[in-house]
């Protein structure tokens, strides 16, 4: 069984394509065999991908920090919950689980954490595909902008190319199945 990490909003957006597509994630993710490794939320986008999972016979493994714990949000249905002591440790145990990682559309939050993936990838804290699974052009901005850190010197074409950014499953499954690790950068 493969992990997949996926960072989401702990609202559900005011579109329902987000819901919707939250939904069809969690039936492929069930499908093509993915456990789920995310936040432990039973609110917003998270709470749905993991009912989601959990109804079509996947396995949830959340990881919440204690205080976000102390204010009752944890799913209670969920196959495993780790409880660490801070969102640092959160998202260092989230990596450390996953062999994949994905991003929902969500807020400050949710794009915090997979740029941070995306960051140690870069400089070889993890070897695995980064996703934003960009639903009805959520993440255009973003890919653009990273379009522009290429232009502008501040990241190469190859390591953007690792970046993938997409509204298809089977998309996502074909740079899954023939993603290859980035070279570890290297400082001069």
């Amino acid at each position: 069984m493969k992990k997949m990490a996926v960072y989401c909003g702990a609202s559900v957006g005011n579109k329902t394509i987000y819901q919707e597509q939250t939904k069809a994630l969690g039936q492929w993710m069930s499908r093509n065999d993915y456990d789920l490794v995310y936040g432990g939320g039973n609110v917003g986008l998270m709470g749905l991908l993991a009912d989601t999972v959990i109804e079509n016979g996947g396995k949830v493994i959340g990881v919440m920090p204690t205080f976000l714990l102390e204010r009752e949000l944890a799913h209670q249905n969920i196959t495993e919950m780790h409880i660490v002591n801070d969102m640092h440790e959160r998202k260092r145990k989230m990596i450390d689980l996953a062999e994949c990682y994905l991003a929902l559309p969500g807020g400050p939050g949710t794009l915090e954490e997979i740029s941070e993936v995306v960051s140690w990838g870069r400089v070889g804290e993890h070897q695995h595909p980064c996703i934003f699974f960009n639903v009805d052009g959520y993440y255009d901005l973003l890919a653009d902008f990273f379009d522009k850190m290429v232009v502008e010197g501040f990241l190469t074409a190859a390591d953007r190319e690792k970046i993938f950014f997409s509204d298809s499953l089977e998309k996502i499954q074909q740079f899954i199945d023939t993603f290859m690790p980035p070279t570890i950068r290297q400082y001069k």
